[in-house]
């Protein structure tokens, strides 16, 4: 989801005792295997904006990232468009996606209308600078742009988003990417069925999957047995998958059921699990997101890479 350092506020590292068990945020894994598979891209945010190409693969790379999401806006000119997807390839980066964030749903007419248009020109920069795809959410049906509502889950709105998502597609006809939903607790998809469910409805081969594991872990039972559900995600999905967000989630002691995001490494999810499906993709970009600050990043791609080379997994450079 959005891009945006501020928009969430992380709690420090803790500890949580239930029923007299404790659980440590970072969960050790257990009978590590060292796997052999694919080099895993990673990559996340980089701060500032940028005209220069040449300047935005230096910022990417002193990152030690090998992905980053797009460094243009819709509207650039198809000259600045060209000359950064030129560069990106020239220094082996995949551009992750184009985010829109927006929602479709809007219950003000106008302004649902404005949403699919900008899904539109979203997409045309996608495909336009080789983007790995475009994404968004499929919307609310409220007045939160991802908020939850009793709508989101009717037969109606189901049969809306598989008309919107043909609509934008067909508007672009892409060659080069792919249009795809970031799945969300309280909205679809919310799990790899209702994601397949959706790519058959939609039938469209530039209709794609961008998975987000913690967003769909919206249970005790997903949270604790988060390893079995990271492998049924790429099991179900791996086909599909053009990018993925990586964070990390902890279940706090509130009533009733509190989830809770956190820095890769301070949350229970099993990244040597998590990195092993990633290294069975081809060249799939693993994205950190919604961190409050730059260092933030720098300990999670640290704990990313440690976990990493634990299991043997090799990184894009």
């Amino acid at each position: 989801m959005k891009n945006d350092f501020n928009r969430r506020q992380f709690i420090r590292r803790t500890t949580i005792a239930i029923a007299g068990f404790t659980i440590f945020p970072s969960v050790l894994t257990e009978g590590i295997s060292k796997s052999e598979g694919n080099p895993v891209r990673l990559g996340g945010p980089v701060p500032g904006k940028f005209d220069d190409p040449a300047q935005w693969v230096k910022a990417v790379k002193s990152l030690k990232y090998s992905a980053a999401v797009c460094p243009v806006q819709t509207g650039a000119s198809s000259e600045m468009i060209r000359a950064f997807r030129s560069e990106a390839k020239n220094n082996n980066i995949l551009i992750s996606e184009v985010g829109v964030w927006n929602n479709m749903f809007d219950p003000d007419k106008k302004a649902g209308e404005a949403a699919i248009k900008k899904n539109i020109v979203s997409l045309q920069l996608a495909d336009e600078i080789g983007a790995c795809c475009c994404v968004n959410i499929s919307g609310a049906k409220g007045e939160i742009w991802d908020g939850p509502y009793p709508g989101n889950y009717t037969r109606e709105t189901f049969d809306q988003i598989v008309l919107n998502v043909r609509y934008i597609i067909d508007q672009v006809k892409p060659k080069s990417t792919f249009f795809s939903l970031e799945p969300m607790p309280y909205m679809l998809p919310d799990s790899p069925d209702s994601y397949l469910e959706l790519v058959k409805a939609i039938g469209r081969d530039r209709f794609a999957v961008h998975l987000d594991p913690v967003n769909m872990i919206s249970s005790p039972q997903r949270y604790f047995n988060n390893k079995a559900f990271l492998r049924e995600c790429f099991s179900k999905l791996g086909p599909y998958i053009k990018s993925v967000h990586a964070k990390d989630i902890i279940i706090m002691p509130e009533l009733t059921v509190h989830l809770e995001e956190r820095r890769p490494g301070l949350g229970s999810l099993d990244y040597a699990a998590f990195l092993q499906e990633m290294s069975r993709l081809n060249d799939i970009p693993m994205m950190m997101e919604h961190l409050d600050k730059q260092e933030d990043y720098l300990l999670a791609a640290q704990y990313i890479r440690k976990i990493g080379a634990e299991t043997g997994i090799r990184f894009v450079e």
